[in-house]
């Protein structure tokens, strides 16, 4: 899977650092989130599913991953993906989303924002959550959710969430 300028979506995810103790990985860290990027792509939206991919494109998927001890299971993902620094992943994807973006010059984007029902927690003073994800229509890629300020909306959202592809 090639990105931009010869570069593969590993070296997107190379610096990201490995939160799992050393002595319990049996699965590469960028194997795993290969996989599960690929999966995503293709409609992929649960552990379970992430797993099934892998075991049916395992041929395909061996010709640019480790695999050495075969596919992680779901379980695998979800403890890998759940001990992954968020903000980290993030500037990793949004670097990958980004050279992306470059192949496809022109694109059209949309910006929206929703305020969470029943997300408030007035006892402890917690205000609602308003996540706000951005759109790219050609590529298909939905950015987000970041959530913005109390009484707030998409334009303060514009800078964190549209970044990728800008």
């Amino acid at each position: 899977m090639k990105a931009a300028a010869g570069r593969s979506v590993l070296d997107y995810f190379a610096e990201l650092l490995d939160p799992r103790v050393a002595r319990s990985r049996r699965h590469s860290l960028l194997d795993s989130i290969a996989i599960a990027l690929c999966a995503a792509i293709c409609g992929a939206d649960s552990w379970v599913h992430g797993e099934l991919f892998g075991k049916s494109k395992r041929e395909w998927l061996a010709t640019f991953l480790e695999l050495t001890n075969g596919m992680p299971s779901h379980d695998t993902f979800g403890a890998v993906f759940s001990r992954l620094y968020p903000e980290r992943f993030r500037d990793c994807f949004v670097a990958w989303t980004r050279a992306i973006a470059q192949l496809l010059p022109g694109e059209v984007g949309a910006v929206d924002g929703k305020t969470a029902r029943r997300s408030h927690d007035r006892p402890a003073g917690k205000v609602a959550r308003h996540p706000v994800r951005a759109w790219a229509s050609r590529n298909a890629l939905t950015m987000g959710p970041v959530n913005t300020a109390a009484k707030s909306n998409e334009i303060t959202a514009i800078p964190g969430c549209w970044s990728c592809w800008n």
